[in-house]
Parts: structure tokens; sequence; C-alpha cells
């Protein structure tokens, strides 16, 4: 699928679209895919790259949450197991099994947190993906050998999902346009329209690749822009009110030396309220996170001192070498759309429940959720949006839809693994020229077939997009990312049909940003 196709069918359409999608983070893209699978014609429009934004930057857990059974929330923790069941039979090659280790250094924490797990796996039913159990001091060694040895008791295992986020999306996107969707990155709502009847019926965009400006009409516009609904909001209402009570929350990335089994640690309580992973990924260690209100969402938030010292803080305290701001490879952040409650300053405490706001306008806005129920939302929110444009009434079909790339055993294809069925054709770019199978960074398993896919195959039109999002590079280790960037980006120019300069500039560019993450 190439970005150009996707624009001429935008531009040659006169008809109305049934459904006109604003985002192309995880809930407008699971919306897409919902939306084209029941038949509707769906477009989305993404003003950055699809999941620049939160959908890039999650602590790469599917997950109930451990932490709203204790708050009480029953009903959001049942839901999304669920949906973490459906997730890893629709997309294995993403989503796998995690074992969380739970360590107990007072005499109480074992039992009190094993009864906790034990409800959290009744919970899941059929959707269980593995049986919690109490640990021995021994035991909880033997799996986590850099965890602190002093007062350690033993501990509690139990089992999550795992998977990487923007390759996910990536793949959602694929599926939507398998659907029949059309999906556009790179092109900003600059406003939106109204009929004779007052209500919206389409948006007006600019294309930020040629300039172009382009009125689109729809029997129903969805606003699915995460922390920047409101944004969209004021452009039809300036002086609406606040949906969104945006939060940030950042990540440490270390290598693989700090948490080198196969399980994670979970904390159970920090000294702001929340849950603390490490978990391995992408043989790196990923920490986090925190949960700090702000006032505005923008695109690249940036960390504070305050959070990267809290994490690094609570790491110590349970890992035998304390990790320190130099063994730090990369730190992300992420803004969640949480959903506004009075005047609450505290987001750790808002749920994480998703809401569907209509506006008097007819406009529809979906936001807050997690990751782990994006497919639940999209049925939500296409279901509703169907009722209130008078679509015909069809059923969601994506409990039981397999997500492009599906494969049962993607393990056979190494680090490509998380292409899935894709990575066949990625194997076939390499026995074409070798030179496409050497790695870009001695680092990471990286190689420049990767990027050629990213573009040929995956709509990526930046060195950012193939660095941050095709491949986890930049998230992964920035300084690795930026000692690459010169041997991607000729990659790009080639196959985008760019020039020296266009190369130039996206490694200035992407070096630039690659520095606010080291």
């Amino acid at each position: 699928m190439t970005r150009a196709d996707h624009v001429a069918r935008l531009r040659a359409r006169t008809a109305p679209w049934d459904v006109l999608v604003i985002g192309g983070g995880a809930t407008g893209v699971g919306i897409a895919v919902d939306a084209a699978s029941r038949g509707y014609d769906v477009l989305l429009v993404e003003q950055h790259d699809f999941g620049k934004g939160t959908s890039s930057r999650s602590t790469k857990l599917v997950h109930g949450g451990v932490r709203y059974l204790e708050q009480g929330n029953v009903s959001l923790v049942m839901e999304a197991l669920k949906e973490r069941g459906l997730l890893r039979q629709n997309a294995p090659h993403l989503v796998g099994n995690l074992a969380f280790v739970v360590p107990s250094y007072d005499w109480w924490e074992a039992p009190f947190y094993g009864l906790g797990l034990k409800v959290y796996n009744v919970l899941a039913g059929k959707y269980g993906f593995g049986t919690s159990e109490l640990l021995s001091r021994e035991e909880t060694l033997a799996r986590l050998p850099t965890i602190k040895t002093d007062g350690l008791r033993g501990g509690v295992v139990y089992y999550d999902g795992q998977f990487d986020d923007a390759r996910l999306l990536i793949n959602l996107v694929a599926t939507a346009a398998e659907q029949g969707a059309t999906l556009v990155n790179y092109t900003r709502v600059t406003g939106l329209t109204r009929g004779r009847d007052g209500f919206i019926d389409g948006v007006v965009t600019h294309d930020l690749e040629d300039d172009a400006e382009h009125t689109t009409r729809a029997r129903i516009v969805i606003n699915a822009t995460g922390p920047f609904a409101d944004g969209v909001r004021r452009l039809v209402e300036p002086d609406t009110p606040r949906l969104i009570a945006p939060s940030q929350g950042i990540h440490l990335v270390f290598d693989r030396s700090f948490l080198p089994g196969d399980s994670a640690i979970m904390v159970p309580h920090t000294r702001d309220g929340r849950v603390m992973f490490a978990i391995p990924w992408h043989g790196h260690t990923v920490v986090g996170t925190t949960d700090t209100p702000i006032d505005e969402p923008v695109l690249e938030p940036r960390p504070f001192d305050a959070e990267i010292d809290f994490i690094l803080e609570t790491a110590g305290r349970y890992l035998h070498t304390p990790p320190t701001r130099a063994d730090v490879r990369s730190v992300f952040v992420g803004i969640r759309p949480l959903v506004r409650s009075g005047d609450s300053r505290i987001t750790a405490a808002l749920s994480r429940d998703h809401a569907i706001h209509i506006d008097a306008s007819g406009l529809l806005t979906v936001t807050g959720g997690k990751w782990t129920t994006y497919r639940k939302m999209a049925e939500d929110a296409v279901t509703q949006a169907a009722d209130l444009a008078r679509l015909p009434e069809r059923p969601c079909v994506t409990r039981t839809l397999n997500i492009h790339g599906f494969h049962a055993q993607p393990a056979q294809f190494g680090h490509l693994g998380v292409y899935g069925s894709d990575a066949i054709a990625i194997q076939s770019l390499i026995r074409e020229d070798a030179r496409l199978g050497v790695p870009l960074h001695p680092a990471l398993p990286i190689v420049g077939a990767e990027i050629v896919w990213a573009v040929t195959e995956e709509m990526a039109r930046t060195l950012e997009d193939a660095l941050a999002r095709r491949t986890r590079a930049l998230f992964l280790n920035a300084h690795a990312a930026i000692a690459m960037a010169p041997a991607a980006a000729a990659l790009m120019a080639t196959a985008l049909g760019r020039d020296e300069t266009w190369a130039a500039g996206q490694v200035a560019a992407f070096t630039a940003l690659a520095r606010q993450y080291c």
C-alpha cells in the first residue's frame, strides 16, 4: 500500500464517506478496521505519522490492569482480560505471554499479592495466560538473577501479555486498508464543515506533503485524536469545556544486563501510588512509568528531571546494581488522554475506561481507554456512530478478524518475527540483495531490508517514521539510531526517488529529535 494510492482515492471521491476518522493512533485505526470490516466506506486522516503520539509510547503490555482490580474496577479488568485474549488470538506474531514476578521483602507481601493475583486469574476465565503461584527465595532469584537479595523472602509469579505497540498499529493500518478503508498520514484537519441542518458534515484538510487543501464530506465524523481531542472539538466550538485531563508517563530503556532473564518485575506500589514495571523487550530492559499531570499535550513531549530520578530511584530499590543516567539507552514519553473528572488533578486516580462524547454539533469523540481495549473501544464507537448517522445496521466482526501479518510461529523468523507473515517478503529482499541483510548498527539487529519495506509497503515518509515506529531503533537505543541514520536515509531516498539533499535534511532533523531521547 502506498500513500499516493490512498491520497488519490481521497481526492477522487465526490460522494460523502460513511465514516470519517480523525486520528491515526490505536483508537482511530481500530475504528477504521471495525467500520471498514462492517462494509462502511471509511476515510482516516492523521496529522503526522500513524502512531506518532501515545500509541507508540506505551509500556508494551497487553494486560487487564492489576492496579484497576485493587481500585475495585472489576468490570474494566474483566473487559481488558477478555480483550487481551482476543488480541493474542488475532495477532499472535505480536502478542505473547510474559511472566511477571512480584518480589516480596516482608512476610505478608507474598500471600497478600498472591491472593489478589489468584482473583485476577479467575476473572480471566478462558482467556487466561497462565496460573499464578508463590515462589521461594531461590525460585525468585532463578527468575530474576539481578534482583536485590537483601531481605528477599520470595515472590509471586503471574502471567500477562506483551507486545510491540507501533508494529501492531502499522499492521492495523494494513488490516484497515485490506478491508477497504482509505488512510492518509501527514494530513492535518484544519476545519470542520456544517450542513444546512447545522450538524458537522465533513472536514477541511491540509496535506503537509504537497500543501494541498481539500474539503471532504462524511455522514459522520469521529474525533479519535487522543490527547488532542479537545483541540479538534474547539475547531467547532472555541469555548467548549475540556473533556481531557492529559497526563504524561515516561519510560527508561537499559540494556539487557539489568534484566537478563525472561521474566519481568512488577512493583505493586510506588510512592506516587502507581505500579511500576521492568520488562524485557527486544533485547533491552524497559522500566516505567510515571503519571504527571500536564496542561497541554504536545506531539513530542519531554521527560521532567524529577520523573527520570523517580524511575531510577525506584528501580534502584529492587535491582542489585542500581541503574544511573549513564546507563539509559533511550527515554520516551507518552501522553494519556484521560477523561476529566471534576477538578481532579490526581491523574493516577482517574479511570482508564473509555468514553464516547457527542457534541451538539454531532461531532463524535471517543477517548480514554488503553491499548488493550482498543478493539472494544472501536466497536462501541462504530456502533454509536452508525446509529447517529443512520447507516445500515451491520454487526461487528473484529472479535475473530485476523490482523495483518498473522502468523502462529513467528519465532522462526528471528528478530523479523514482529513482521509475522511479512517476514517472508523481507527475507526475499535480502536474498535479492545481500547488503540489505547487514545490520545498520552493531547494537541493534535492524537491517536495511526493513527500511526498504517500511517505505514501499508501510507508508513511511520520513527517517523518523522508519527508525521510531516501523523499526524501534529510536526507542531502544537513541545513540545507535543516530549512528545508523545516514545509511537508513540513503536507502529511503532511493526507495522514494529523493536526492542526497533530501537525505541530508532527514538526517539532520532526525538527529535533532533523537538527542531528546538520549
